[in-house]
């Protein structure tokens, strides 16, 4: 089992290396140094790896609950790294900015005048 301590002292090589936690969780040490998280997973038969961000952004805390969330989807008989293209191409993938403008829009256009409403919803 991988600690926090034994991530931030990993040093670059030459070539990437991988220091493995548990359950296909590793964390993958670029030779330039960036530390990237990711689940080594087999889905019908094939071998496949499945990217949870980097080390910083996301915790050794936070990977073990991504990875636990991925195996619980392989439990249901769903690939997780076709269930993530899924809802990226649905859009579902967290706040856009075409998301986050229609909560604005709609959250301020009750203090407008209805031309002035309209105008700015036809760009």
């Amino acid at each position: 089992m991988l600690t926090d301590t034994a991530i931030r002292n990993a040093k670059p090589k030459d070539k990437p290396y991988r220091l493995s936690d548990a359950q296909g969780l590793y964390i993958e040490i670029a030779a330039s140094g960036g530390k990237l998280w990711r689940l080594k997973y087999r889905f019908g038969g094939k071998e496949k790896r499945l990217a949870f961000g980097i080390y910083g952004d996301v915790s050794l805390r936070d990977a073990r609950k991504l990875r636990e969330a991925a195996r619980k989807l392989l439990s249901q008989g769903v690939d997780p790294g076709a269930a993530r293209k899924a809802q990226k191409a649905a859009g579902t993938d967290g706040d856009t900015f075409e998301t986050i403008a229609r909560e604005w829009f709609a959250k301020h256009k009750v203090n407008w005048a209805a031309g002035h409403a309209d105008k700015s919803s036809s760009g």
